[in-house]
């Protein structure tokens, strides 16, 4: 059936119908944030988990020209390798949609980091528990100018993972940034933790009024 057999009899909605329907719902607001922490962590696939779109994504095989330079360690069975940076988007609401990038994980790609965050609101940072000094660079850079953050501890199938008051000692955060579990193959783990840090930008623009 085609849209034009779906509209009224009459020639549907008036001009001005429509500019007034426009003007009683306003676009959504973007948000910008970055989804960042170190090599193999999981931020590929927690962009992927959350988009509601097909994720842009850079990864590429790894290959004997990265040994002794992208290290995932013996455990991860990782052949491959973000090159870039992953994008992907998600509505939260009517009035918000969030636009995620994926920072490389390799130290090499840092020239890319500050035009990744330009206009960011907040980051997400990674953690894998038995490989916590590799989140050290995206927390540092984050506290550095000042971005808004949330460290989501990711809980590895499988392994031993160390608790968040644990981790919260090991990575000195200050006390008002949340250390939560995130599963990042799961939808609705990733959604909570939007929904923490978005929560946080909320707290910071609120005390910024007052």
């Amino acid at each position: 059936m085609s849209l034009r057999s779906e509209l009224p009899r009459g020639g549907g909605p008036s001009a001005g119908e429509l500019r007034a329907g426009s003007a009683a719902a306003p676009p959504p607001v973007p948000v910008k944030i970055i989804v960042s922490g170190g090599f193999g962590v999981g931020k590929t696939t927690a962009i992927g988990a959350l988009s509601d779109i097909e994720p842009l994504t850079t990864e590429a095989a790894m290959t004997t020209a990265a040994i002794g330079v992208d290290d995932p360690g013996q455990r991860y069975g990782k052949t491959t390798t973000t090159v870039a940076f992953d994008f992907g988007r998600v509505t939260i609401s009517s009035s918000i949609v969030l636009f995620m990038f994926g920072t490389p994980g390799q130290d090499r790609f840092g020239f890319m980091w500050p035009d990744l965050l330009d206009g960011a609101l907040g980051g997400l940072v990674l953690v894998d528990t038995s490989r916590i000094d590799d989140c050290f660079v995206a927390l540092d850079y984050f506290e550095k100018v000042g971005l808004p953050f949330v460290v989501a501890v990711n809980q590895f199938e499988g392994r031993h993972n160390l608790g968040l008051e644990q981790v919260r000692r090991a990575v000195n955060v200050d006390g008002d940034v949340p250390v939560v579990a995130v599963d990042a193959r799961d939808h609705e783990s990733m959604k909570q933790l939007v929904l923490t840090l978005l929560d946080v930008l909320l707290r910071r623009a609120q005390a910024a009024r007052a």
